[in-house]
């Protein structure tokens, strides 16, 4: 936290410029040098199949330039995320150390191969992601005993084999550990209490659990026949070791029923689906079933009694009577869970990030609920420092959270409703009034509100990958005036990697094509609302398997070759008096955005200049 020193004497003013040289060395930044240039590039050069790294080249700023995977804050470089890039090879270690700043390293889901490389030798590291590729053999017991720093360790997915190394047990710091789906054999060592996710299922070891991990569900030992005690269903013999037990038979039957409990429930939700046909694809934003929502009670959750204990941060749970609901905007009132579950309940949809209800309190206020599936595998004090960061943002084009509830198997994000719905709704599937009001000048309202709400997150966000990550037009609700609003903006940092897929970023030419994660992909996402507003058509890019719908990007560009860029106008507006050039002017801004190429795309803020020219 910043410091501001107010001197009222001549001696104050005196010490303030003795202490200013001391003061300036210590926190002048150490911006990305040569050295790290040279590094990146001998690391490159370890790599086989490197063809997605073709942005990190000589003579270029790794940060300023936005190198692929670079990872960087206040220009210096902290992390290397180069997942999802098919590379292979060697890892050069002794390049990585020339990287002072690194903190960060994941290489998921890639075909590296051969022992785990040496890691241990980067003292500083933070986080190691491994998982998902091809690392065998036995890690070293002393390898983590240098790594004093170490937060997260992901090697799931992998072939390591051998016991499990106990020097982890020496990690004071560390919070998150999966190593499931491996060979890994033999007891589990004591681990530190401070962990709170946690994995190690489908492996081949053997035991009793640790009491101190007992906190954990049985997913996160299952596949390992050699385990026992809680939250197992096997006792232990006096020599600690599994018993045969008719616990796998109950476990069985549980399942079964329980799946059979879960199919029944889903057909009889099914049968009570009233959705037209024509617009099976909102079925996500507009299903008005009533529901009753099951929202965990306060003495069902573990860490009710951890978070009454705080203060001024969580002074809307106190306020509401039940510390489980953290409320960290308090423009629309204070409330608890006990009033969201006597509330009347509807479900609104059930997308790739979670389900959604709406949520009607007897004191007037409609909620959203977002039940998020998606982050189940961060810790408390990471998610509560994100939501209460998301609730102090104000913005007239940002929708702010009011609560939220945290459990390590619930997350529950709660934000104001708003009655008119999404843009994709009012756009696509209601052809009432608000279908109506959709004329030129509100959706060029619409698309200048979206503008400046995203322009306000690339600055708030200034750091992150994918300030959105998640922009399309059922993410932007609509008030009473048609303002738009952005939602689950953000998430990117939170979500488990095996959820990345769900966020729109990821369709993105940038992904799918360059394997490339940057800011750049918002404005792609930005230009095919653009064109979805002008044209009326439900994009096809929205569908996972581009079925149905219009490729609106290929149509659009297909027009402007050909001169014919008048014929894409929605009818519906096409006839507005004295507008058409401006439709033109602001469609040419949309495929500006939607260049496949991200290096021959405009960026934010000239797309953000050229639509401000455009006057109703």
């Amino acid at each position: 936290m910043p410091t501001t020193c107010v001197c009222t004497s001549q001696m104050a003013a005196v010490r303030l410029r003795l202490f200013f040289p001391l003061f300036f060395f210590l926190t002048l930044p150490a911006f990305s040098s040569s050295s790290d240039v040279d590094a990146l590039l001998k690391l490159k050069q370890s790599f086989t199949n490197a063809a997605t790294l073709s942005s990190w080249v000589p003579n270029s700023s790794p940060c300023s330039a936005r190198w692929a995977g670079i990872i960087c804050d206040n220009n210096i470089i902290t992390g290397l995320h180069l997942s999802d890039l098919g590379l292979s090879g060697k890892v050069d270690i002794d390049a990585m150390l020339e990287i002072k700043g690194l903190r960060t390293v994941s290489l998921v889901n890639n075909s590296f191969s051969g022992p785990i490389p040496e890691f241990n030798r980067i003292g500083a590291l933070k986080a190691l992601y491994l998982s998902t590729n091809q690392f065998s053999g036995q890690i070293p017991l002393d390898f983590f005993s240098y790594l004093n720093s170490l937060k997260k360790i992901w090697l799931s997915e992998n072939k390591f084999s051998g016991p499990i190394p106990d020097s982890i047990s020496q990690l004071d710091m560390l919070i998150e550990i999966h190593l499931e789906n491996n060979e890994f054999s033999g007891p589990i060592p004591p681990l530190p209490r401070s962990i709170k996710s946690l994995d190690m299922s489908n492996n081949k070891l053997q035991g009793q659990i640790p009491e101190s991990l007992t906190k954990f569900g049985a997913n996160s030992f299952k596949g390992n026949e050699g385990l026992c005690g809680k939250p197992l269903e096997k006792a232990c013999d006096e020599k600690g070791e599994s018993e045969n037990s008719s616990g796998h038979v109950m476990l069985i039957i549980l399942f079964i029923i329980c799946m059979i409990i879960a199919v029944a429930l889903f057909i009889a939700v099914r049968s009570r689906r009233r959705l037209d046909s024509d617009f099976s694809v909102l079925s996500r934003e507009s299903m008005d079933e009533v529901v009753q929502v099951h929202v965990p009670s306060s003495a069902d959750s573990r860490e009710s009694e951890s978070s009454r204990r705080g203060t001024g941060s969580r002074r809307g749970a106190a306020k509401s009577g039940n510390a489980d609901l953290v409320v960290v905007n308090e423009e629309k009132g204070v409330f608890g869970l006990p009033d969201l579950m006597k509330a009347a309940a509807e479900v609104l949809g059930n997308g790739g990030l979670g389900s959604a209800y709406k949520a009607a309190m007897t004191s007037g206020l409609s909620v959203v609920v977002k039940r998020v599936r998606a982050i189940n595998q961060i810790g408390r004090d990471y998610f509560d420092a994100e939501m209460r960061g998301f609730g102090r943002i104000r913005h007239a084009n940002i929708l702010t959270i009011l609560a939220y509830h945290f459990r390590k198997e619930e997350k529950l994000i709660i934000s104001e409703y708003m009655p008119k719905g999404s843009l994709l709704y009012v756009l696509h599937g209601d052809r009432g009034t608000s279908h109506a009001d959709l004329t030129w000048p509100v959706r060029l309202k619409i698309i200048n509100g979206i503008s400046r709400g995203l322009q306000f997150l690339h600055s708030h966000f200034s750091s992150h990958d994918l300030p959105h990550g998640n922009l399309k037009s059922s993410n932007v609700l609509l008030t009473q005036d048609y303002e738009p609003l952005l939602s689950d903006y953000a998430l990117h940092p939170l979500l488990n990697p095996s959820s990345f897929h769900a966020l729109f970023a990821f369709k993105s030419p940038d992904y799918v094509q360059y394997q490339v994660i940057s800011q750049k992909i918002d404005v792609y996402c930005l230009g095919i609302i653009i064109l979805e507003i002008i044209t009326g058509k439900f994009p096809s890019q929205y569908h996972s398997n581009g079925k149905g719908g219009t490729d609106v990007v290929q149509w659009v560009l297909a027009a402007i070759s050909e001169r014919r860029e008048a014929e894409v106008i929605d009818p519906e507006i096409a006839n507005t008096p004295h507008s058409l050039d401006q439709m033109l002017q602001v469609l040419q801004v949309g495929a500006a955005c939607t260049e496949s190429n991200p290096e021959q795309r405009i960026n934010l803020n000239e797309a953000i200049r050229r639509m401000e020219e455009v006057k109703v």
